[in-house]
């Protein structure tokens, strides 16, 4: 008795079996988190170092390459990048995969902690943190407000809706864009210093001491403890005024006697700009694992509870990417029901029998509702991938219960009750419904186990699948007969049906394929050959670009240029692209090159936000039209790329000479150029940022006892002020405000004026100028280093151009080929995923190949006949080819998760011929040609019905229903191979298996004369 009987006579306990797997799937299915990508956590550590002032060249000496070589002793790093610019190394640790997150965490921190001594002394403590945090924000919002002036507002944005939103669960960051701090600022008179025969340090110090708070230990007085408590703090600014301040000479004065006090706001160093108007606006990130949309609904929520209570605020959404990531779930969701429905509606025109559709319907929920429970127990969401497994498998979950349920209506065709033609139909096909089944659980159980970071993304893939196909198994084994058993109608009398038009001219074709087998199998190998021509002929690409309703606008101005210079050409910009159809809003940034980037003045990012898509033009079309504009744009670098995959055309040069490096890195930028097709070609080739160098004079300042650290200390406070740990501070009732002393900007417009600071020294004061040379220079604006070495990044728009065809065209081009020996090529970002993901991918199918034949050989119990089934694999490449050639498509990622798919498909039409053409052989007595025609006579049939329901079910995703640009690939290249390879294994397996038979004959023949000894064979 197997499964499929005792179900049968024991139909209780299936039916609650199933009750409580569809009843955890859909408690499952209410409880999943919806995302993007699958939550991923990657061993990635961030160390952050501040030393406000220095310039990038000083840190990359004194801070990064210290920090660099301690860290790189620490076991499991893989690559270690550092980006310096000025005050400020930004180093990020990527670990191998095995490493735990904690211990990389642990080891880094005490990496850095081993070589702080060597480190300059005012470096700011390092921050060593777990990158736990998505570096892409998940929502932008605007903020203007009718009563607050810019300060207030932006301390409104820091504290109460940072507190606000930081409250929502799954949000893990919160960071306001643009606006000001409040700051207390107390800008001396250089002239006022110089007769008090004070400097700018001085003061700074001075009021440092003064202006303070301090625990002052305890004492007991009435036998009680009480704490002592030194406090010298103003309340008000105005309070700073009459404020004395001790001189090191035991002189002192009131502090305005030197200075002017004001209540004002630190330097700007970022605006914030939405459709040309300052404002303020605020970003919100999520944490690792958490539920994007739920973020998004409970911050939408908020939004309208403050614009009820803050009634002067105005609060516009600028960009929100879960609004993609719901349109992603809404169309999978869509195309999961369309595709199922249309499934069903083949099924019942093929057997047009309403309870047999019935029960072959039902495998598809009884099938995909529990497969929700356990990839919830699992630990899984419903994203991109996972929903991706879903419309892969919508077509093959029907197939067992169409094989079954067919083969059923068969048997009750010759005239037997629907019980015994339920049972002697089930065991009849149980081998190759097992086998079918097994062949396309090996064919993804590679995928779900691919290593590295591929292997990290498709897990969720590769386990959906294997886990909703082996659901469907079992409902084909107990459910399937169960209801067929009990629903169908039991009208057991002999009906025989005349074979139509199609059947005879089918079975024609057969015996004319089986009369002239070698030109048969000659013409396959003819196709085979065409589809490897063919192929050739496909770009190669990563993903399809996507239609996320906005596009991200970097911009680089030359290095010294101001905020202002920035400011002015992000309205530039502006101005220019409102003759662009379909843009609503332009959000910009200025002093800050993109997302998460580093604080840069010169650099510069803009959010351009689209009309909803049926009242404009495609993302492709819109985006074309701002290339077109950007070149008229004087005086600025500008890329213009999506957040997908796939959006980034890159490549980094890595040496040790700078000079080679920079001569290559230009060459390569200027043949880029060459290429017609991409577009905005640039490079992080450093250019010199202008400086001021002062250069002491050593003896002369040895004589007047003044140091090299007296002059920094000096100029850094006179012109930008002290490091913020050592600025005294203003306390509020809910935060502290910097004092900070330094000189006011208009004092800062000559170069007269450094020269002419005074440096305390024994003999009183003395001119910087009279102490050191005061010159104009240069330096390097941002150094990046890539596993301690310098490099230049190259990158470019691909302005429609496929990922694949953008680097085998630069890879061609002379200054590649021919780079210098101390350059090397580095591959990484989308470039190095590409080429990871294709590498898995291409061994996932091997595997899987060689996993079928072992489960087959298992199966069949055979060596032979699994390479009969295997051979319809290659009859099903031609028809993806042709099918992405005729769609204009290329061979992406998508496409090449439809071909492993057909590996499945195809071997299991394959196994229902060969399978059935067996049992002829053997069990009836069947010559091997008359078995192989009632294979096909029986079979031909079950093999139409699931290909035509699987084309069904791909139908909305291949014709783009829903604007699906990522899973059409996928549908296309299984439609198109479905096609071919079904129309051509129907024909070329015949023959196939004709030859294989007879070869396994002739080795049985050789093996009995082997065995057979030299007097056996004299006596025989």
């Amino acid at each position: 008795m197997n499964f499929a009987t005792w179900s049968i006579q024991n139909p209780i306990p299936p039916i609650l079996l199933f009750m409580l797997l569809t009843l955890a799937g859909l408690y499952g299915f209410n409880k999943f988190t919806i995302q993007d990508l699958p939550d991923i956590e990657f061993p990635e550590i961030e160390v952050s170092l501040s030393l406000p002032g220095a310039v990038p060249s000083q840190l990359e000496t004194e801070v990064a390459r210290k920090v660099e070589d301690s860290i790189a002793g620490v076991s499991g790093v893989r690559h270690i990048s550092t980006s310096i610019t000025e005050g400020s190394v930004l180093i990020s640790v990527t670990f191998v995969l095995e490493k735990a997150v904690s211990d990389a965490l642990i080891e880094t921190k005490d990496a850095v902690e081993r070589i702080r001594s060597d480190l300059p002394a005012d470096l700011e403590s390092p921050i060593v943190s777990a990158a736990r945090i998505s570096n892409d924000s998940l929502m932008t919002y605007a903020v203007s407000s009718s009563s607050l002036n810019e300060e207030a507002l932006s301390w409104f944005v820091d504290d109460t809706l940072g507190k606000i939103f930081m409250s929502v669960n799954g949000v893990g960051r919160f960071s306001r864009v643009g606006g000001v701090s409040r700051e207390i600022r107390i800008e001396v008179d250089p002239v006022k210093l110089a007769s008090l025969n004070v400097t700018a340090a001085d003061v700074s110090e001075a009021v440092r001491r003064v202006q303070l708070e301090s625990s002052g230990g305890r004492i007991n007085i009435g036998q009680a403890e009480q704490s002592v408590r030194t406090i010298a703090t103003a309340a008000l600014a105005s309070d700073l005024n009459a404020l004395p301040v001790a001189l090191p000479d035991g002189r002192y004065l009131r502090l305005d006697q030197a200075a002017n006090i004001s209540d004002t706001y630190a330097e700007r160093t970022e605006a914030a700009l939405l459709n040309g108007r300052e404002s303020v606006a605020f970003r919100i990130y999520g944490s690792k694992g958490a539920n994007e949309v739920k973020i998004a609904e409970d911050a939408a929520l908020i939004i309208e509870r403050l614009k009820q209570e803050y009634p002067d605020l105005t609060i516009t959404p600028v960009v929100n990417s879960v609004t993609y990531t719901l349109e992603q779930y809404e169309g999978s969701m869509r195309m999961l029901y369309e595709g199922a429905v249309l499934a069903v509606i083949v099924v019942g025109f093929f057997l047009r029998d309403w309870r047999a559709t019935i029960i072959s319907a039902s495998a598809l929920p009884l099938s995909i509702i529990p497969t929700f429970g356990i990839m919830y127990w699992l630990g899984y969401s419903l994203n991109t991938l996972s929903l991706l497994a879903l419309a892969v498998v919508v077509g093959i979950l029907i197939d067992d219960a169409i094989v079954e349920v067919e083969n059923i209506v068969r048997h009750k065709r010759m005239g037997k009750s629907t019980l015994a033609a339920t049972k002697d139909a089930v065991n009849e096909i149980a081998l190759a419904v097992i086998s079918t089944t097994m062949t396309i659980v090996v064919v993804f159980l590679p995928t779900a186990l691919m290593g590295g970071v591929t292997g990290l993304f498709f897990k969720q893939f590769g386990w959906t699948i294997v886990i909703s196909v082996l659901m469907s198994l079992m409902v084909a084994r107990l459910l399937t007969p169960l209801m067929a058993a009990y629903f169908l109608k039991n009208d057991s009398h002999y009906r025989h049906e005349e074979d139509g038009f199609i059947m005879r001219k089918y079975l024609d074709a057969v015996r004319w394929c089986l009369i002239h087998k070698k030109k048969t199998l000659f013409m396959a190998a003819a196709f085979f050959g065409v589809s490897l021509f063919l192929a050739a002929q496909l770009p190669a690409g990563f993903v399809p670009s996507s239609d996320q309703g906005y596009t991200n606008l970097s911009i680089e101005l030359p290095p010294g240029s101001t905020l202002e210079d920035t400011l002015a050409t992000t309205e530039t910009v502006r101005k220019s692209l409102l003759k662009v159809k379909g843009i609503e809003n332009i959000f910009a940034v200025a002093g800050s090159a993109e997302e998460g980037g580093v604080g840069d003045l010169r650099k510069g990012s803009m959010i351009l936000t689209f009309l909803p898509k049926d009242k404009r033009p495609p993302q492709g079309v819109i985006d074309a039209e701002i290339r077109k504009i950007l070149p008229e744009i004087p005086g600025a670098k500008f890329t213009l790329k999506n957040d997908g995959p796939g959006e980034d055309f890159s490549i980094l040069l890595s040496g040790g000479s700078m000079g080679a490096l920079t001569d290559t890195a230009a060459s390569l930028e200027k043949e880029l150029r060459g290429i017609k097709t991409l577009s905005n070609v640039n490079s992080t080739i450093s250019l010199q940022r202008p400086e001021i160098n002062i250069r002491p004079d050593f003896a002369r300042a040895a004589e007047l006892g003044i140091t090299t650290e007296d002059i920094a200390d000096t100029v850094r406070i006179a012109t930008s002020g002290d490091f913020d740990p050592y600025l005294s501070k203003l306390n509020l009732d809910n935060r502290q405000i910097y004092i900070r002393v330094r000189m006011a900007e208009d004092e800062l417009q000559d170069i007269d004026t450094i020269a002419g600071l005074r440096i305390p020294s024994r003999a009183g004061q003395t001119a910087l100028s009279g102490i050191a040379e005061i010159s104009i220079g240069n330096g390097p604006s941002q150094i990046d280093r890539y596993d301690r070495r310098r490099y230049v990044t190259v990158s470019a728009d691909l302005d429609g151009m496929s990922l694949g065809q953008a680097l085998e065209q630069a890879m061609a081009l002379p200054s590649i080929a021919n780079m210098p020996s101390g350059v090397k090529l580095i591959e990484t970002g989308d470039a190095e995923f590409m080429n990871e993901i294709f590498s898995g991918f291409s061994t996932a199918m091997l595997t899987g190949v060689l996993c079928v034949f072992c489960v087959l050989v298992l199966l069949f119990k055979d060596f032979f006949q699994p390479v009969t089934i295997l051979s319809a694999l290659p009859l099903s490449f031609g028809g993806s080819i042709i099918a992405l050639l005729i769609m204009d498509g290329e061979v992406n990622l998508p496409a090449l998760i439809g071909i492993i798919m057909l590996m499945g498909i195809v071997t299991k039409n394959s196994i229902l011929l060969v399978e059935y053409t067996i049992v002829g052989m053997k069990e009836r007595g069947m010559e091997r040609c008359e078995a192989v025609i009632d294979a096909c006579h029986k079979r031909v049939r079950p093999i139409v019905m699931t290909t035509v329901a699987m084309i069904a079910g791909m139908a909305p995703i291949a014709i783009g229903m829903g604007g699906d640009k990522f899973r059409q690939p996928m549908a296309v290249a299984v439609i198109g191979g479905l096609i071919t390879s079904t129309v051509l294994s129907l024909l070329i397996v015949p023959v196939v298996f004709t030859y294989i038979n007879a070869a396994e004959g002739w080795f049985a023949r050789r093996i009995r004369n082997i065995n057979i000894s030299p007097e056996e064979s004299e006596r025989g």
